[in-house]
């Protein structure tokens, strides 16, 4: 009797073994800084967001512009005038927040933008880990990055500089 559950357990410890899987770790914002062509992308975005958001608030000064002209003349105007007045204002603040949305909006042309420029990054980095993965037999690979409930990960699971190492950015 005492032969055959000791033969079970090893039997049911050598099944745990076979289907024991390999994690690892990754940690993309620091891969990304430690890519230049990452810094640079971030940098062309930020300068033409600024310009952008330089465009949009010339068009809302404007508009605050007139309306404050308005004020201070409506008392002059006919009812008329200050329809007209009233309706160019209304089109000037339209006109900026078209703008506003059409360069920052959910599918705006900064959104399009960071898309063609961090995707060719992206894809080298998942091109990098799924080699080293493939290579190393990793069942799992985490971004501790995206990851927030990781509380602790042990650092000799983190692959990071591997995958610096293999996208030619030693560390």
């Amino acid at each position: 009797m005492r032969k055959s559950i000791l033969f079970i357990m090893l039997l049911f410890g050598s099944f745990l073994a076979a289907n024991a899987q390999k994690f690892a770790l990754i940690d993309t914002e620091y891969i990304l800084k430690n890519i230049p062509a990452y810094e640079r992308a971030n940098e062309q975005l930020n300068q033409i967001s600024k310009k952008w958001q330089s465009e949009v608030e010339i068009l809302a000064k404007e508009a605050q512009t007139m309306y404050k002209n308005y004020q201070s003349e409506s008392v002059f105007l006919s009812d008329e005038q200050k329809s007209k007045k009233e309706e160019e204002i209304v089109a000037k603040e339209k006109e900026a927040s078209e703008l506003r949305r059409k360069y920052f909006g959910p599918d705006g042309e900064l959104f399009i933008k960071r898309e063609s420029l961090m995707k060719p990054i992206q894809d080298e980095i998942y091109n990098a880990v799924k080699e080293i993965s493939e290579q190393k037999s990793y069942s799992l690979v985490i971004d501790r990055a995206s990851a927030s409930d990781i509380i602790f990960a042990s650092p000799k699971i983190d692959i990071s500089n591997e995958v610096l190492a293999k996208l030619g950015y030693s560390n």
